[in-house]
C-alpha cells in the first residue's frame, strides 16, 4: 500500500472545500491545505490541535463534525478569520445513522464532499482487564467504525464525480501495539485494514484517491503523560509537521505516509526479527511502560 500514485482521470488545479467529520472531543479543531485538484467541497473528520490549523487556511471550503460545539464554534472562527469559509456540524461519527443525516444536511447546505479527513480517535489508556466494557465500545464505534460510516456517507459521490480522496489520519500503534492502550491500538490496526483494502479497491476507479497518514506519537492532549525512555531519540511529532506532511502526501497522492521516516525501520524489524528480540526493544526504549504516566483525555 505504499509510494505514490495518481489515478487516470484526476485533473489539476483549483481549490478544493474540505470538510471534515469527527469528535471534536475538547481538543480544537482547525484545518488547511491546498490541494491540487479542479474546486469541489471537503469534509474533513475531527482533527485535533494545531493539525488542524494547517490543513485549512488554504482550503476552499472547510466543514467541521464534532461532538462539542464549544470547541465547533472556536475553530470555526479561527478559520473563518484566516478567510476561509467554514461550517459545522454537531455529529458523533460513531453513530451510524447521525453520520447519514449529517451528511445529508451537509450535502443540502454546503454542496458535494471530495476530501474527507477522517481523524476522530479516543484512547481510554487502560489494559484489557481493566477497561470498562462501554469505553471499550466507544474506542472501537469512533476510530473505526466511524470511517466506514463516513466512508459510506460521501465516497459515492466522490465515485460518480470522479474527484475525491479519503484521508485517514492514523498512528503508528496499528503496525506496532504497545501495552495499555489495547482499545486503541486495536481500533487503528482495523482502520488500518480497512483503508489498505480501500486504497486498493479504489485502483480502477478515475480521480479517487484515499491516503493512509501513520504518524509516531504526536504531542497533543490525546496522548498527554506517556512518556518514552529517550526522549531526545523519539521526540514527539509537532501538529504542525504532521498536517503539512499530510497534505503534501494528498498532492502526491501517495497512498501510506509514515511520520517520520525512521518507523520504516520499525516495519523491517517487525518483519525480520523474532517475538522475543522485538520484546526486548520494547523495553529498552521504554514503549513497555510509557502508558503508565498516561493522562490523556477520552
Amino acid at each position: 500500500m505504499g509510494g505514490s500514485r495518481r489515478p487516470q482521470g484526476c485533473s489539476g488545479g483549483g481549490r478544493r472545500r474540505c470538510s471534515w467529520a469527527g469528535a471534536c472531543q475538547g481538543a480544537r479543531r482547525r484545518a488547511a491545505g491546498r490541494f491540487t485538484r479542479r474546486p469541489a467541497d471537503w469534509l474533513r473528520v475531527a482533527m485535533s490541535g494545531g493539525v488542524g490549523s494547517i490543513l485549512s487556511a488554504r482550503a476552499a471550503g472547510i466543514v467541521l463534525w464534532g461532538r462539542t460545539e464549544k470547541c465547533l464554534k472556536e475553530t470555526t472562527e479561527e478559520i473563518r478569520q484566516m478567510g476561509t469559509e467554514c461550517h459545522y456540524f454537531i455529529c458523533d461519527v460513531g453513530n451510524r445513522e447521525e453520520v447519514y443525516q449529517t451528511a445529508k444536511a451537509v450535502r443540502e447546505k454546503v454542496g458535494d464532499i471530495t476530501i474527507l479527513v477522517n481523524n476522530a480517535a479516543v484512547v481510554h489508556g487502560r489494559s484489557l482487564m481493566d477497561s470498562d466494557d462501554d469505553a471499550l465500545l466507544k474506542s472501537q464505534h469512533i476510530n473505526t467504525l466511524g470511517q466506514f460510516w463516513t466512508t459510506k456517507a460521501f465516497l459515492p459521490r466522490m465515485l460518480e464525480l470522479q474527484n475525491g480522496h479519503i484521508v485517514c489520519l492514523n498512528s503508528v500503534l496499528a503496525l506496532s501495539a504497545i501495552p495499555g492502550a489495547i482499545d486503541y491500538c486495536t481500533s487503528k490496526a482495523s482502520a488500518f485494514a480497512f483503508m489498505e483494502s480501500l486504497t486498493l479497491g479504489l485502483l480502477d476507479c478515475p480521480g479517487v484517491s484515499a491516503t493512509t497518514v501513520l504518524p509516531f506519537h504526536t504531542s497533543t492532549e490525546m496522548f498527554q503523560g506517556m512518556r518514552v525512555r529517550f526522549p531526545n531519540l523519539f521526540p514527539p511529532l509537532k501538529p504542525e509537521t504532521v498536517a503539512r506532511r499530510t497534505v503534501e502526501a494528498v498532492q502526491l497522492n501517495q497512498a501510506l505516509l509514515l511520520l517520520p521516516w525512521t518507523m520504516h525501520a520499525l516495519v523491517i524489524l517487525k518483519s525480520i526479527l523474532p517475538q522475543a528480540a522485538l520484546e526486548e526493544i520494547h523495553k529498552f526504549s521504554g514503549t513497555y511502560t510509557c502508558m503508565n504516566t498516561f493522562k490523556g483525555r477520552t
